[in-house]
């Protein structure tokens, strides 16, 4: 039975996804890509002479609208499509520097619900500035800001909102139930063993034998341990489909708010600025339960590694120095090897997280400059996204449980169903696709639709199992650190994808050749996904633990 602790708990995380992921959903997906390049077009000239506002082209008809725009940012001109990309892409390096900061900050129990509260409430504010922000501004380029700090904020909370994730499963019923199984199996074997030796030493005449074990009798895992990893393992990924349902619910629910203003002021800058401050209010005002509920110092019972100083031996200025220094050990060839395993996932993830992300700004982009469709018809995409992602993200488990699927398989299933979108969008480049008669290879609107349904789906069942998959790999009592690690290297690539397309699309004037490079991305991670031994990356884990308490490291 579930106590009511651990329903507070368990309440307070999925109250702060429902805050966090609706700015993840609204804004950084769908309209803060659209509104920057928005910004950058009704401040920009029509090339190649540079001469004509880009705005003089607002009561043109899209199909004689098929003209690039450029924006002049200090002394360089830059194709308005592209000005997003790197805004985001900026963003994305400094919040892996802001994650590498915190990381051991956030292993502290008595610190991570401050840093979470506080990065969450400078991602909030920040997006609620685009309310009053005009495109016509002279401040115009303060929208860049604005969004990078949002960002940061929302990249920064995460990680802190992840390192609960360990102990939640831990203390979920059903593990702490096989749990009690392994420890009544593991106190009748300690028991067995003792007659059994009893009997030995009348028998023997030493009690000593070259081949008894340094430390006692070894544990080998049987029936109780392997009940227990799964139990653990389910509890996991369960907990974080529930909050990918939860945040992407959240999501839903305010981009139908937001499709009231879009649709009245048919998409202009003003209904796009109303739309990323009303998800800032949201993640304001949704993050309240979280701090009334996540626990506090005093109520939060995690193990903590050796290596974390007492509280009154630290200050954020040395934990944040001894960050970047413990950064450079995690990533040392002999630490890689101890962990080979967690190392080869975020491997894979590296490619995985910037190949995913790139793919769906570079699909708002595309649909907004390419097939030149409306902001409303781009709103009613991103609503239906990610409710398949919520139909994905619990529809998943259940057929894993039916057909028996690993983790990993599951991770590499859904991998190469998102992979089939770019190479779709690739086909477009044939002839076939290009006649009166269009259609195919992303040349028309409605596919856009279809595609939103098929990769929401998948999408939603990959980032709940990416997750909780790379949760079982962890050092126990570092969790933040390590999911700092994993945001970093979600974060330290995912600028890399969106300055590709960029550079892309500002060198060919056609951003629908960004889907050859996120093709091999996605694929290229594959063989490195295959090539992860969870049950050995578990055990590894637990033993690099016990040897930095055991040496003081």
């Amino acid at each position: 039975m579930m106590s009511a602790t651990y329903k507070q708990r368990l309440r307070g995380w999925l109250s702060y996804a429902f805050a966090s992921e609706a700015f993840v959903v609204v804004s950084l997906t769908l309209f803060l890509p659209i509104c920057l390049e928005q910004f950058a077009r009704d401040n920009g000239f029509l090339q190649p002479e540079k001469t004509k506002s880009c705005s003089s082209l607002s009561g043109i008809a899209p199909e004689n609208a098929d003209v690039r725009c450029a924006v002049k940012i200090g002394w360089l001109w830059i194709d308005t499509a592209s000005f997003s990309l790197y805004v985001y892409s900026i963003s994305v390096a400094l919040q892996a520097l802001t994650v590498i900061s915190m990381g051991s900050i956030a292993d502290r129990s008595s610190y991570r619900k401050p840093l979470l509260l506080t990065f969450a409430a400078i991602g909030a504010f920040s997006a609620s500035l685009f309310l009053p922000l005009s495109s016509t501004s002279p401040l115009w380029m303060v929208s860049a800001l604005f969004a990078i700090l949002a960002n940061v904020g929302f990249g920064a909370s995460v990680v802190a909102m992840n390192a609960y994730l360990p102990s939640l499963a831990k203390d979920s019923p059903e593990v702490v139930q096989a749990y009690s199984e392994l420890t009544s199996s593991s106190e009748n074997r300690d028991g067995n063993s003792a007659l059994t030796t009893s009997v030995d030493l009348e028998l023997e005449p030493s009690s000593e034998e070259a081949s008894d074990p340094l430390l006692g009798h070894p544990v080998h895992p049987g029936t109780s341990q392997a009940t227990y990893t799964a139990a653990l393992s389910r509890a996991t990924s369960r907990i974080s489909s529930l909050g990918i349902a939860s945040g992407y619910g959240a999501g839903i629910i305010l981009l139908l708010v937001a499709l009231i203003p879009v649709t009245r002021l048919h998409g202009s800058t003003f209904s796009l600025r109303l739309a990323i401050g009303l998800s800032g209010i949201w993640w304001a005002l949704f993050s309240i339960p979280a701090a009334l509920w996540l626990p506090n110092a005093s109520t939060i019972d995690e193990p903590e590694s050796g290596s974390i100083k007492s509280d009154d031996d630290w200050t954020f200025s040395s934990e944040i120095a001894a960050a970047w220094k413990r950064l450079g050990v995690m990533l040392r060839w002999r630490e890689i090897k101890r962990l080979q395993n967690t190392f080869r996932y975020l491997a894979a993830w590296f490619l995985l997280s910037d190949g995913f992300t790139t793919i769906t700004s570079t699909a708002i982009l595309f649909g907004k400059t390419t097939l030149h469709m409306q902001a409303s018809s781009l709103v009613l995409i991103g609503a239906i996204t990610p409710l398949s992602g919520i139909i994905g993200s619990l529809v998943s488990p259940v057929l894993q449980r039916k057909f028996m699927w690993s983790n990993l398989h599951v991770l590499v299933l859904l991998v190469m169903m998102v992979s089939l979108i770019p190479v779709y969008g690739c086909l477009g480049f044939l002839p076939i696709f290009k006649g009166t008669a269009r259609f195919g290879g992303l040349t028309t609107q409605g596919e856009m639709f279809g595609l939103a349904v098929y990769f929401g789906f998948a999408y939603g069942a990959f980032q709940s199992y990416a997750r909780a998959f790379y949760a079982e790999l962890l050092p126990p009592g570092e969790e933040a650190r390590w999911y700092g690690l994993f945001s970093i290297t979600d974060k330290s690539s995912s600028f890399v994808g969106p300055l590709i397309v960029g550079l892309i699309a500002d060198s060919t004037g056609n951003i629908r050749y960004a889907f050859f490079f996120l093709v091999f991305m996605v694929w290229a991670a594959v063989p490195v996904l295959l090539s992860v031994d969870v049950d050995k990356g578990r055990q590894d884990a637990k033993d690099y633990i016990s040897r930095r308490t055991l040496v003081g490291e």
